[in-house]
């Protein structure tokens, strides 16, 4: 059983967790403009795990054929028959039980949109078989997190969160594009759609930088719509050298570090922000 659970957690790649989770919390941290309940946060961290957990879950198990012809993934857990794809399918459906039960432990809102935020989650990963779109879909799928969030403490629609989440949704976009390029034959020869498929490699880049500098344009739209103060655009330019600086390892011809850029250095961001907006919230 320990040896099952070191696979499931290698499949979802369970610290990547990091990425999204940061900016979920600022969402509900924005919302109130202090600090939220125990109970929210707690229930807005089981949601988001869920949500995350399930729809790798499904990646995993609807790409299963794709993983087994590419070179770069066939060694993946359900490729290489490591974990039954029916235990796989009982994860999926326990998660997603899991998440919809935390919507129902924060309000009666986070209950109506959760079947929404369930149909991208499972959408997007059909979505690089008929358009190169799809890492702006992958984007929004985790920039609904620190809508959600807001939701989820004020329990009320508002427009505010949406800036935030755009901020996400390009910056998972540009780094899931970059990621992309190392795929471009494969993607091609199997007929699968993305960015880098289209445009090749320095289309590609120029498309990841591109969504990057939107990050941050989104990033100081937010802050001039919720009236934060120094710390956080110092969160943002340092958010921004993080991707600058990710821009300048990766070049066309030379990918030797896009894990690294994709990877190591992307949850930084995340990171940066939540802790500037703390700052600029509680001092």
């Amino acid at each position: 059983m320990i040896n099952k659970l070191k696979l499931f957690l290698e499949m979802i790649d369970f610290e990547h967790t990091l990425f999204g989770l940061p900016f979920a919390y600022l969402g509900a941290f924005l919302a109130v403009k202090g600090m939220p309940s125990f109970h929210d946060l707690f229930w807005i961290t089981i949601a988001m795990v869920s949500a995350r957990t399930a729809a790798l879950c499904l990646n995993r198990l609807i790409d299963r054929e794709i993983d087994k012809a590419n070179p770069r993934t066939r060694d993946r857990v359900i490729p290489a028959g490591k974990l039954s794809v029916p235990g796989v399918w009982i994860a999926v459906f326990v998660f997603l039980v899991l998440l919809f039960y935390s919507a129902y432990q924060l309000n009666i809102l986070c209950v109506k949109l959760a079947p929404l935020a369930v149909a991208v989650l499972w959408v997007y990963s059909y979505t690089k078989r008929f358009t190169w779109w799809c890492h702006l879909i992958l984007g929004i799928a985790i920039g609904m997190g620190p809508v959600g969030s807001w939701l989820a403490v004020t329990g009320s629609f508002a427009l505010e969160p949406l800036v935030l989440g755009a901020a996400v949704a390009f910056w998972i976009a540009g780094f899931d594009t970059m990621y992309a390029c190392q795929d471009i034959e494969f993607d091609r020869s199997y007929g699968l759609k993305s960015i880098p498929a289209r445009f090749g490699e320095e289309g590609a880049l120029k498309f990841s930088a591109f969504f990057h500098l939107l990050t941050v344009v989104f990033l100081v739209l937010n802050g001039l719509l919720l009236k934060l103060g120094f710390y956080y655009y110092l969160g943002v330019i340092f958010a921004a050298l993080v991707l600058v600086y990710e821009h300048l390892l990766i070049k066309p011809g030379n990918l030797k570090k896009v894990n690294f850029a994709s990877f190591v250095i992307n949850r930084y961001v995340g990171l940066i922000i939540f802790g500037a907006t703390l700052m600029d919230i509680f001092i």
